[in-house]
């Protein structure tokens, strides 16, 4: 249990950090939020995809372990936007 919340905060600090550069540097408020559902989400589900298993068996190995830091990761990237878009109404222009 003490893994899966440490995992959680991780990603979240990650995806926050990373997120919060990508939108400095493009000057685009939710692309970090398009690019985890566009490129990472299916990134992970063809990592841990098995042959040997249906197409619905696939989805319904992932259990609410797998999907916690996910969401913690997505809540993240959400976050990251907000700052900008909080800092841009703010004022800020280098944001």
């Amino acid at each position: 249990m003490l893994q899966l919340i440490v995992a959680t905060v991780l990603f979240l600090v990650m995806m926050f950090g990373i997120g919060f550069i990508l939108n400095m540097l493009l000057k685009t408020t939710w692309f970090p939020i398009y690019v985890f559902i566009i490129v990472l989400v299916p990134l992970y589900i063809w990592q841990t995809w098995d042959e040997s298993k249906s197409f619905v068996g696939n989805f319904t190995a992932f259990t609410i372990v797998d999907l916690i830091p996910v969401i913690g990761a997505l809540v993240g990237a959400y976050v990251s936007g907000w700052a900008i878009r909080a800092l841009r109404r703010g004022g800020y222009k280098m944001f």
